[in-house]
This record gives C-alpha cells, sequence and structure tokens, in this order.
C-alpha cells in the first residue's frame, strides 16, 4: 500500500506531464469504446428488429432500400403492390405467416403504418394505455411517439400526407387513439399503428369524386410491402427466386442486405478503430517518455529509497504502479467519455426518428478497454522499470 500511494504523489510531482498522459490515453480509450459500443448497439437493434422476418416482399427497385423502409421504417419505399397479389402469396404452401404493411403518412415526423394486430403480436407489444384497434381511423401510438407528441387515449389527430410530415393535412378523416406502447426498444416505438382499411379510408376519401370512384378504388387497393415468415428453412432458397421470376414483386432477403450494409458500416467503424490505435500509440510513446525521464529526474529519490532498505524490485514496482495509476484514470476518463458518446448518438437517433438503439450498456469486447489500458501502460513502463531496477546504489549517489 506504500508503494501504491507512494506512486501516486510520484506520478503527480509533475502534474503536466501526468495530465497530458491520461488526456491521450483517455481519448483513444473514449474512441474504443464509442466504436464498441455502437457497433454492439447497431447490431442488437437490428437483430432485435429482424426477428422472425425470413423474406421482405414488395415492389421492384433495391432490395437494401425495400428492407430499410419496411423494416426499420428509415427510407423510402419502392412503391406499392397490388393487395391481391399478396393475398395470393399468403396462400403460398412456403409462408407460415405473412404481414401486409402500407405506408405513406406521418404525423409530426412519425410514420403511420397500416397493418393488421399480427404486427403488434410479433413484436411483443405490451400496452400501457388502451388496447389495439377495433375499427379504422383508431390508432396505436408506440411509446416514444406518445412521449414526444403528449397525446393519449382518446385524443384525436390529423395525419399528413407523406413520410418525412410536412404534406397536405388529411383534416376531413382524423384518427383517434385507441392505445399507447410501452416501450419495448423495438421499431415499434417510433411508429403510428392502425389498420389497413384506415390508411385505405384516408386516401379514398380524399381522391373519391363518387360512389363509382370509391367502388373502383377498393378495387385497386394497394399495399406497399409484406413482411413473410417461411413454413420452413427450405423456402429461403426456392421463394425468393419464385417471386422475383414468376410475380412484378420482389423479394429482398433482410439477412443478406442488412450484412452488406454492415460491411459498408463496418469501413467506418475500421477507421475509428485505426485512429484509436494512433492514439494509443501515441499515449504509450509519451507514458514511455514520461516514466523514462521520471528515472533520470529521481536518481536522488531512488539512491535515497534503496539505502533505506528498499530492494530493487521495489524501486521497480514503483515505476510499474506509476503506470497502472494512469491506466486506471484513462480508463475512467476514457470509459466515460465513449459512454456520454454514445449517449448522445442515442439521443441524436431518437431526434431523427431514426433506429432505436439502447443507452448504457456493457458487452462482454468493452473489457478489452481496460485490458488494453493496462497492456499500454505496462508496456511503456518495462525498459523505464527495468532501468530502475539494475542502477546500483553507488552509481545513483555518485551521479550526485
Amino acid at each position: 500500500m506504500k508503494t501504491i500511494a507512494l506512486a501516486w504523489r510520484f506520478l503527480w510531482s509533475r502534474p503536466l506531464a501526468a495530465g497530458l498522459n491520461v488526456l491521450l490515453l483517455s481519448l483513444g480509450l473514449a474512441s474504443l469504446t464509442f466504436v464498441l459500443l455502437a457497433s454492439h448497439q447497431i447490431d442488437k437493434a437490428f437483430e432485435r428488429d429482424l426477428a422472425g422476418i425470413d423474406v421482405v416482399v414488395g415492389a421492384k427497385g433495391s432490395p437494401m432500400q425495400l428492407i430499410l423502409s419496411g423494416v426499420f421504417h428509415i427510407d423510402a419505399p419502392t412503391g406499392n403492390v397490388p393487395l391481391a397479389a399478396v393475398k395470393e402469396l399468403e396462400q403460398h404452401p412456403q409462408v407460415a405467416k405473412l404481414i401486409p404493411i402500407s405506408l405513406g403518412d406521418s404525423y409530426r415526423g412519425f410514420r403511420i403504418v397500416g397493418s393488421t394486430p399480427d404486427y403488434l403480436r410479433h413484436y411483443q407489444a405490451i400496452f400501457l394505455q388502451g388496447g389495439v384497434w377495433t375499427a379504422p381511423l383508431q390508432a396505436v401510438l408506440g411509446a416514444q411517439v406518445a412521449a414526444q407528441t403528449g397525446l393519449k387515449v382518446g385524443d384525436r389527430f390529423v395525419g399528413s400526407h407523406g413520410l418525412a410530415g410536412g404534406g397536405d393535412s388529411h383534416g376531413q378523416t382524423p384518427y383517434i387513439v385507441s392505445g399507447v406502447l410501452a416501450s419495448g426498444g423495438s421499431v415499434l416505438d417510433r411508429l403510428v399503428l392502425t389498420a389497413l382499411e384506415s390508411v385505405w379510408q384516408v386516401h379514398e376519401d380524399h381522391t373519391a369524386l363518387d360512389a363509382e370512384d370509391r367502388k373502383v378504388l377498393e378495387e385497386e387497393r394497394e399495399v406497399t410491402l409484406a413482411l413473410i415468415r417461411y413454413r420452413t428453412p427450405l423456402a429461403a432458397v426456392t421463394f425468393p427466386r419464385f417471386v422475383n421470376t414468376t410475380t412484378e414483386m420482389q423479394a429482398a432477403a433482410p439477412a443478406l442486405e442488412i450484412t452488406r450494409l454492415l460491411r459498408l458500416i463496418g469501413v467506418g467503424t475500421d477507421v475509428l478503430r485505426a485512429l484509436a490505435g494512433v492514439l494509443l500509440l501515441t499515449a504509450g510513446l509519451s507514458v514511455f517518455i514520461a516514466l523514462w525521464s521520471a528515472v533520470r529526474e529521481r536518481r536522488a529519490d531512488l539512491a535515497l529509497l534503496r539505502m533505506l532498505g528498499a530492494p530493487p524490485r521495489k524501486v521497480a514496482a514503483l515505476l510499474l504502479c506509476e503506470a497502472l495509476w494512469l491506466a486506471l484514470l484513462a480508463t475512467l476518463i476514457g470509459v466515460l467519455a465513449g459512454q456520454e458518446l454514445m449517449a448522445a448518438l442515442v439521443w441524436f437517433l431518437q431526434v431523427d426518428k431514426s433506429v432505436l438503439i439502447g443507452g448504457l450498456s456493457w458487452p462482454v469486447g468493452l473489457w478489452s478497454v481496460p485490458a488494453l489500458a493496462v497492456g499500454v501502460a505496462l508496456l511503456s513502463a518495462l525498459l523505464p522499470a527495468y532501468e530502475a531496477y539494475r542502477v546500483q546504489v553507488f552509481e545513483l549517489l555518485q551521479s550526485r
């Protein structure tokens, strides 16, 4: 304990150098912490929202756009497909469950999604207030929607055309809130959910001139896409090909497209990891220079310790403890800074109504941060500690 306390005093006997070393180590560790947390949380968010969805079927276009718009609701859809065609797919022997999705309107930037109660059951939604819709133009609010808009059960609101808000208001067809969901961390938290019939009614009332027009519109009803779960894993081989070659729709495999997306994101994380590595290398060199200089400057102090009976190993341990103090301080500051950066990213994504990711967390991979800090500090201190260990008392005194 005396060695640890003495190492602390020695460390802060040169406050400017100590502060600089802690800062450099902290910057590298904060960057690495942020990269690890962001990668972990994004992977968890994708895995959570994609759970149980084997394929997404929609209008032809970009498969990745179809996944991002239909599962994560962070992109514009590729178009609409006939309701009749989707119903035919529902009867396909390889389809175990089909959930239709209709998009097109929003409320204060939150998307209004027409679907069936199966969509709520798929994500195991739990109601905080009220319940599921029982008639058209009733809506269920996700937790984030309710929190940011202040709406509650029984309130009315009017959607606007377009997915980003700011479009023409559908003032003649207001929605009434039938339920509010508890926060589940899934994509439902930032959606306004309603029946398919609600979406059709809003647009048919907006465009139909008479009863004949309404009948034509009912016959030509469309949905935006369908989320499908296979009956057997073997369907993954044949079903997408069947859709892509025999229909006017396309089938996109979420696992394949998200792997491509993560590969693209991985380029950015690799750059951040490289930056963190450069900062840690710089910090390691700085620690080495500081400790090496400390050995040279404290020759008299080391001689006194040796004369008072301190063995060589204790003198070397003093330098190693000084390095460990640096590692401990830098780990605390770096991990806290990384968590704060992650919290800022979470806040930004919520404001942007984008993918929801968790806040504070400690994935297993994050243990590499303190381990790396200790490793860098000890490696930087090895040569100075060895130098302090091998110098004889007589030489130390003679140098004075």
